[in-house]
This record gives C-alpha cells, sequence and structure tokens, in this order.
C-alpha cells in the first residue's frame, strides 16, 4: 500500500513539475502595456515596475485585488512614476476578472501584447485563462524564487483546483 501511495505521489509531482515547477516562462518583449497580476506579494510588484523602467511598455497595470488597508498597492497606485500606470479592482477577484479586463483595456486602447507578470506556479495557468479572454499576444513573465515544501504543495493543489474551475467557466 506505502508503494501504491507514493507512486502516485510521484506521478503527481512528475505530471505537475513542467506546469507549476518548471513552466514555460518569456522573455519580455517590447509590449502595449504590463499587467501585474494580484498575489502574493512576492516581488510580481517590483519586476513590473523594473520592466516599465526599462521600457517595455509605455504603461503599467496593476490588479488590486486587496484591501484597502494594504499599504503596499496604495504605495504603488498613489506613486509617481515616469511611465503611465493604473491600477483596478478585477471582477470576478481571479486570474479570470484580471483577463476580462486585459480584453477591455485591449479592445479600448488597441492593445496588440501585452506582458503580464505572476509567479512561477501561476504562470502556465495564466497563459491559460488570459488566451481564453482575449485573443492577443502575451508574455507571460515571473521571477524564479526559492520556495518552501509547503508552498510547493500548497500551490499543485491551489492550481490545480484552478484549471478544474476553467472547465466549467468561460471568460
Amino acid at each position: 500500500m506505502l508503494a501504491g501511495i507514493a507512486a502516485g505521489l510521484a506521478a503527481i509531482i512528475a505530471a505537475g513539475w513542467p506546469v507549476y515547477v518548471n513552466p514555460k516562462i518569456d522573455d519580455p518583449e517590447l509590449a502595449d502595456a504590463i499587467v501585474v497580476l494580484g498575489g502574493a506579494h512576492d516581488g510580481r510588484e517590483e519586476l513590473g515596475l523594473q520592466l516599465a523602467e526599462q521600457g517595455y511598455a509605455p504603461q503599467i497595470v496593476f490588479s488590486d485585488p486587496y484591501r484597502s488597508s494594504d499599504k503596499k498597492m496604495k504605495a504603488i497606485c498613489e506613486g509617481t512614476y515616469d511611465f503611465e500606470l493604473s491600477c483596478f479592482k478585477p471582477d470576478p477577484s481571479t486570474t479570470r476578472g484580471e483577463g476580462r479586463e486585459i480584453r477591455r483595456r485591449a479592445e479600448a486602447e488597441g492593445w496588440k501584447r501585452v506582458i503580464v507578470v505572476t509567479f512561477v506556479p501561476h504562470v502556465s495557468r495564466t497563459r491559460h485563462i488570459i488566451d481564453n479572454c482575449w485573443d492577443g499576444e502575451i508574455k507571460v513573465v515571473a521571477q524564479h524564487q526559492s520556495l518552501p515544501l509547503w508552498t510547493w504543495t500548497f500551490n499543485y493543489i491551489w492550481q490545480t483546483a484552478g484549471y478544474v474551475r476553467t472547465i466549467f467557466e468561460d471568460c
């Protein structure tokens, strides 16, 4: 029985490895906008700002699904920059809501290519959801980071549940 459990666990890890641990992360390219998805404050905000400072896009858009008391997002959204910066509350407060906002802004502003910033375990699901919401070109970027085992375990479960949800939802 233990061998069966170990084999099952190994199969789950092997199946999720290229999706959650080692997904295809794009190199940033010049784009119409950079969109930073909400989530843990894990460095994605800084990466998005760095890309904007490097001139990859004339504007950066932050998803702000956080409470109004979130000091980090308040500082970002109310800050002064040498590029255009805006923030939005996704509806629903999920990647699907963020995909809808990308589609809405792309249609309104004529975006053709967007850099989307998230974190490594969310890269593949981000690409899947936003591709379902918008037919423009997306470049999904994330910083590789050292995460504890419990974070990887949680994300295997969370991201898999998120994929299952997409079966029942369109954009």
